[in-house]
């Protein structure tokens, strides 16, 4: 078996453990309040963290300023409760028509 298999085997295996978990030890494990306050805010810090990177970089690169602009008008519609539909085609417009523009 070859290293790369390996490696998603055992990342398979802990990614099914790790959700196992919680119905396994749901009742026996009383959380502190403290804590599951900062589960709460860490579970949106790493959202907004995947959201910067995906949103500000390609590759190694920064993707340009158009993609940021699209995924602004994205984040807009959400918070007015737009339908998902219109999110995402008002992202991808938005950035399609600032990269026919000439924006990067």
């Amino acid at each position: 078996m070859n290293a790369p298999l390996v490696c998603v085997l055992a990342l398979a295996a802990g990614t099914y453990v790790f959700r196992l978990a919680g119905p396994l030890l749901q009742g026996r494990v009383e959380l502190p309040a403290r804590t599951q306050e900062l589960l709460a805010v860490g579970a949106t810090v790493i959202l907004v963290a995947l959201l910067a990177t995906g949103a500000f970089t390609e590759g190694h690169d920064f993707a340009g300023w158009s993609r940021p602009a699209g995924v602004l008008v994205g984040a807009a519609l959400a918070w007015r409760r737009a339908p998902f539909v219109l999110v995402v085609l008002g992202a991808a417009g938005a950035t399609a028509l600032l990269r026919l523009a000439g924006l990067p």
